[in-house]
């Protein structure tokens, strides 16, 4: 598989689905890797003409993993509840410099940048550092970075700080992960067997729950976007489910609000997840930025 190397040396993995005469870069969340972003949900999405491009984080999957540098998680999180500094090694800005390597690497100029959850903070971190690189973007299930909007349900946010303790034992991390993901996810549609099978498949092929610590502590660390989003000026749809326990749906709402002419679409019921049942609304959304950005 291609990877490209960083300005600061980091190596990012990277792979391609189709053929399309633009590109669209998905961006992941928190502890994704990129195999989160299903093979037949790319698939879907290159059949709009795009080349799909899904990546590897820093401190996920095949991609360079920061094992040096060591986060207190619990002491980052008071900090960023209390509105004091966040040390974190690198903030959500070195990723989307990332983001813009793996682009560079392809000799993209513009893409449609479309992110979940932190893929989407990235994302819009893109689009307000590095304009010029974004032709539309698409921000879902994601917040704006304020403390009064998008925040989890308390016992969301304990269960996912338990799943950054590591774990020797495999059953027992295939376990926790479904677990999380139980708890976070489309309540209706919710697919066990799926979801264990997907996350034995991602443990398999890496596993840091102290990498996802530094990913948590450079979301703490980077602060509102809130006054800057009001400056991106690429076309713009914001996807979020109204059943959200993690981001709750008023981060969607309030992206809407300050990014100038940004589309809201609201899914009915989703939690914080991608599951199939969606996946037709998904990429009608992200339709809607592509098309809008070629008129």
């Amino acid at each position: 598989m291609p990877t490209t190397t960083t300005g600061d040396g980091l190596e990012l993995h990277f792979e391609t689905i189709g053929d399309g005469a633009s590109t669209l870069l998905l961006v992941c969340g928190l502890g994704a890797q990129s195999i989160n972003y299903d093979d037949a949900f790319c698939a879907q999405l290159a059949s709009l003409g795009v080349r799909v491009v899904r990546f590897d984080n820093r401190d996920t999957g095949l991609s360079t993993h920061l094992d040096d540098a060591e986060v207190d998680v619990l002491s980052a999180v008071a900090a960023a509840t209390s509105g004091g500094p966040v040390e974190a090694p690198y903030t959500l800005s070195d990723m989307a410099a990332d983001a813009v390597a793996v682009l560079d690497s392809l000799d993209v100029d513009r893409a449609h940048v479309v992110g979940a959850s932190m893929g989407g903070m990235i994302s819009q971190t893109i689009a307000i550092e590095h304009p010029g690189r974004v032709a539309s973007l698409t921000s879902i299930m994601s917040t704006t970075g304020e403390p009064d909007v998008g925040t989890p349900d308390p016992e969301v946010l304990g269960s996912l700080l338990g799943i950054l303790a590591p774990s020797e034992d495999r059953a027992a991390r295939i376990t926790a992960s479904v677990e999380l993901s139980r708890l976070i996810g489309t309540q209706w549609c919710f697919d066990e067997a799926r979801t264990r099978e997907r996350a034995g498949e991602a443990i398999d092929r890496a596993y840091d729950p102290a990498g996802t610590g530094r990913q948590l502590a450079a979301i703490l660390a980077s602060g509102s976007r809130a006054d800057l989003l009001g400056g991106v000026t690429a076309p713009t749809v914001v996807l979020h489910g109204d059943a959200d326990p993690l981001v709750a749906h008023s981060g969607g709402v309030r992206t809407a609000e300050l990014v100038p002419g940004a589309e809201l679409r609201t899914l009915e019921r989703m939690g914080h997840d991608l599951p199939p049942e969606y996946w037709g609304q998904i990429v009608d959304g992200v339709s809607a930025a592509v098309v809008r950005a070629s008129d």
